[in-house]
């Protein structure tokens, strides 16, 4: 048949891949490009293959070989250019010419269509083939593409995309106050190293129970080497929020080995919970995953931690158990949403 586009999605196991690739293999495939990619429920293969077999016949033996959801299309030689190189090529283009985004995300995404859309925003994505990606608070992008549904990668790839297409914001402090419901005032300042006592005493005020929803044990302490890679920019982003020379709240952004995806979790002293000091930091740090270019955010949880199971729905989470029935996974994909 030729060239052929081929998108699977895999569970996380070992030899998955290479399970997939002998299939290929077995129907005389060359395999010509690969690609991972992070979804809402696994991770995505995608290959672009010489293959003299039918689509339905790959399909098949993928689908034998642990692939799930198998989807095969036509491609093209024009499809093998490096892909870094291509993006590139297209935000250049952008900068010159950023009236033509549509356009222009649709070549990065190999969409069927691409067009403005105004009106209210859109967060989540009803039909896979159908991707909104937001440039302002009423005004988006909307992408179909009918042959591949949209990954969570692809998604914030789009999101990072559009952001070149507009003006670069003015400078901006590392401090941001935020006033809650009630009328307190807070200062949110990322985390460094001057916190390290202050954070102590933050543990230290917290109740056994809070502990136990953060750390999943009621650690009368941090130890000082996970404070240290809580400061390390390298590894996620943390925040502090403090009142009155003291910290009352504190929210974790960490990378994980997975692509794309990162997790959350908060602390948040006793007297300051339900008046939404966590939902406030929670906004923030979607909001710095979504400019580092994550896909998703996660956070597990005890099942028994309802406060935090409420502020991550509120935010457009999906719950789901774990293989323990005493935790709670959250899912959030973090690309499509609009800055508050």
């Amino acid at each position: 048949m030729g060239f052929l586009r081929i998108r699977t999605t895999v569970d996380e196991r070992p030899g998955r891949l290479a399970s997939l690739a002998s299939a290929l293999a077995a129907r005389g495939g060359n395999i010509l490009g690969l690609s991972v990619q992070s979804d809402s429920d696994g991770t995505v293969d995608e290959f672009v293959a010489d293959i003299p077999a039918h689509p339905e016949t790959v399909r098949q033996a993928l689908e034998a070989a642990g692939g799930r959801r198998v989807q095969v299309v036509p491609a093209t030689a024009h499809e093998l250019t490096d892909e870094p190189t291509r993006a590139l090529l297209l935000a250049s283009r952008l900068r010159a010419m950023p009236w033509r985004l549509p356009e222009l995300l649709a070549e990065l995404l190999r969409a069927d269509d691409a067009r403005w859309v105004y009106g209210d925003s859109v967060s989540d994505l009803p039909d896979p083939t159908l991707l909104v990606v937001p440039v302002a608070q009423r005004r988006a992008v909307r992408l179909r593409r009918a042959g591949l549904p949209f990954t969570l990668t692809e998604a914030a790839r789009a999101a990072s995309f559009a952001r070149l297409a507009q003006p670069a914001p003015g400078p901006t402090g590392g401090d941001r106050a935020i006033k809650l419901a009630d009328g307190a005032e807070v200062t949110v300042r990322p985390l460094t190293a001057i916190y390290r006592e202050a954070v102590r005493d933050l543990h230290d005020r917290c109740s056994p129970e809070s502990r136990r929803f953060r750390y999943f044990t009621s650690m009368p302490a941090l130890p000082p080497r996970t404070f240290d890679k809580l400061c390390d920019r390298s590894k996620g982003y943390s925040l502090v929020a403090g009142h009155d020379g003291q910290v009352v709240g504190m929210a974790n952004l960490q990378f994980t080995p997975d692509p794309g995806i990162a997790e959350i979790a908060f602390l948040v002293e006793d007297r300051w919970q339900g008046r939404g000091l966590g939902a406030a930091m929670a906004r923030m740090l979607v909001g710095v995953a979504r400019d580092l270019g994550c896909a998703e955010v996660r956070a597990t949880m005890l099942s028994d931690n309802a406060r935090m199971r409420r502020l991550l729905l509120s935010l457009g989470a999906t719950l789901g158990y774990s293989e323990d029935p005493g935790v709670v996974e959250a899912r959030l994909p973090v690309a499509t949403m609009v800055s508050a």
